[in-house]
């Protein structure tokens, strides 16, 4: 008798209509969805999941981002595997035609190796002459990461040395893009949730304006590795186990731009002011 096949469910985390794949694999969720209304006052409707059905947290979307994405899937969703992606930003798979909606990855790339790897990771973003904490401190505040650090030391000790370690990296898996089988995204959930829950105190982001104030979607990012990091070092998570994918972007990123403006956060104090 056949053994029965894993499912996977991967988010697409938007706050707008946007094409979305085909391939029913991909949820398409707005994020953000709490009060949010059309031009005639009522709830704005993409026919898309809504992030605020069920247990969740859409009303944090301003300050956590498509975080808001990642707890509803974790509340609601009871696939084998679960992740999240942007709809501007996929995992690659391995078709290369000319419209890039060909080049994510499919169902039936990624079910082959459903049970033979627990986490898939975005390719690392690398940032060669800054660490991940540089980096974070030039185009953000350092404080934040601080603070991270700080709770840590006092919930969970035995990640202080990855994060130690991850910090002084220059490379890191970004974007909260990832999937991982249920019980390691539990797992993931819990320690990620609390922290941040615990960050809200300490941080009065109340005098942050709209971009800056997304600081909890961006520290996530960070903290992943860390975690990460932990698991694979205690053999919880196997090296073997987890696999890179290549990243597909939709929009062209305006990279002319970023790295100027990278440049001035590192040697003038220059904070980043938006996206690209």
């Amino acid at each position: 008798m056949s053994e029965k096949p894993f499912t996977a469910t991967i988010v697409v985390a938007t706050h707008k209509k946007y094409r979305m794949p085909k391939d029913p694999l991909y949820l398409p969720v707005h994020v953000g969805a709490e009060g949010k209304r059309d031009a005639m006052g009522n709830p704005l409707d993409f026919g898309y999941q809504k992030d605020n059905e069920g247990d969740n947290i859409s009303l944090k979307n301003p300050r956590y981002c498509e975080l808001t994405g990642i707890y509803w899937a974790w509340k609601n969703l009871n696939s084998d595997y679960i992740g999240l992606v942007h709809y501007r930003r996929y995992f690659g798979g391995k078709n290369k035609g000319k419209d890039l909606f060909d080049r994510i990855l499919t169902s039936r790339e990624l079910e082959p190796m459903l049970g033979k790897y627990e986490v898939f990771v975005p390719k690392p973003q690398r940032y060669m002459i800054e660490t991940l904490y540089s980096h974070y401190a030039h185009t953000h505040y350092a404080e934040h990461l601080d603070a991270t650090r700080a709770i840590l030391s006092e919930r969970y000790p035995e990640y202080l040395a990855s994060y130690d370690k991850v910090l002084d990296q220059t490379h890191g898996y970004m974007f909260n893009m990832m999937i991982m089988d249920r019980d390691h995204f539990n797992i993931y959930c819990t320690w990620l949730f609390d922290i941040l829950e615990e960050l809200e105190t300490r941080i009065d982001d109340s005098l942050l304006d709209a971009f800056e104030g997304r600081l909890y979607g961006r520290i996530s990012e960070i903290i992943f590795n860390v975690w990460l990091d932990r698991q694979i070092e205690t053999g919880a998570i196997s090296t073997s186990s987890v696999k890179v994918l290549p990243l597909v972007y939709i929009e062209k990123v305006d990279w002319v731009r970023k790295g100027i403006s990278f440049l001035k956060a590192k040697f003038f104090n220059k904070k980043y002011t938006g996206s690209f």
